[in-house]
């Protein structure tokens, strides 16, 4: 065990998906809303190529693998995040699947192919730069949440030129950046088609949005039945228990 763990690092387990995970509690670990984007997004079932942008320690990319053939993609900026990724995408014997890629999300369009993706997800920054109110809060997780090297915009534009015509784009973000986010999508040829909302408990408000657009799609958004995360005993609602656990719980 020891030759795949660094520092603090620890193997988790993604309990539907019978897969392990490299996280780090000083570094990073991920959130129920990268469960729930993987889960969200439109993916073709057999063949095709998707891209993660965002991915942190490659949350999504695996995730995905468990529903998909397709190819897939993860860009990461963070070398130490990018470092995990591949190394559970080699314990899980994923590699003829899933590549990585240390890079900036702005400059990878150019690098991978404009126009050449079929599904593109991001999990983005959520918070603004000058939010970053804690300040013994570790490099890394400031980078993954604030928007200190990528903006919701650049993400959006970016997602747009990996995209054939056709091909969706879904993100995951908070509520209050709604607005921001659709008209950010249009600006950049992603029409929204389907969106979200995912509740902490009933009677509360909306904490996260699910958004997937459709690139030079016709306007007509569906706005799907609400997601509840924890029913009135504070116990993972049927729904997302199945979503983390399959049949394993």
């Amino acid at each position: 065990m020891e030759q795949w763990l660094k520092d603090d690092e620890r193997l988790d387990y993604l309990l539907a998906e019978d897969l392990r995970i490299i996280q780090s509690p000083s570094v990073f670990s991920f959130s129920l809303d990268a469960v729930l984007l993987s889960r969200f997004v439109s993916v073709p079932v057999n063949k095709g190529k998707v891209v993660d942008l965002c991915s942190g320690n490659g949350v999504i990319p695996l995730f995905l693998s468990a529903r998909t053939k397709a190819d897939i993609i993860g860009v990461e900026l963070q070398y130490r995040l990018y470092d995990m990724a591949e190394r559970s995408i080699k314990y899980n014997g994923l590699e003829d699947q899933i590549k990585m890629i240390q890079g900036d999300v702005k400059e990878i369009p150019p690098q991978l192919g404009i126009e050449k993706y079929d599904v593109v997800t991001c999990n983005p920054p959520y918070f603004l730069a000058h939010e970053l109110s804690d300040k013994n809060v570790s490099e890394h997780y400031a980078i993954a949440r604030h928007e200190i090297h990528l903006t919701l915009d650049e993400a959006i534009e970016s997602a747009s030129r990996l995209l054939k015509q056709g091909g969706k784009a879904a993100f995951v973000h908070r509520p209050g950046r709604l607005l921001d986010i659709v008209t950010s999508m249009r600006a950049h040829r992603l029409e929204p088609k389907r969106i979200r909302f995912v509740y902490p408990k009933f009677e509360k408000e909306a904490n996260t949005l699910l958004i997937e657009g459709i690139k030079d799609g016709k306007p007509d958004l569906k706005v799907l039945p609400p997601l509840y995360v924890y029913d009135e005993n504070n116990q993972y609602t049927d729904e997302v228990s199945e979503i983390l656990y399959g049949d394993k719980k």
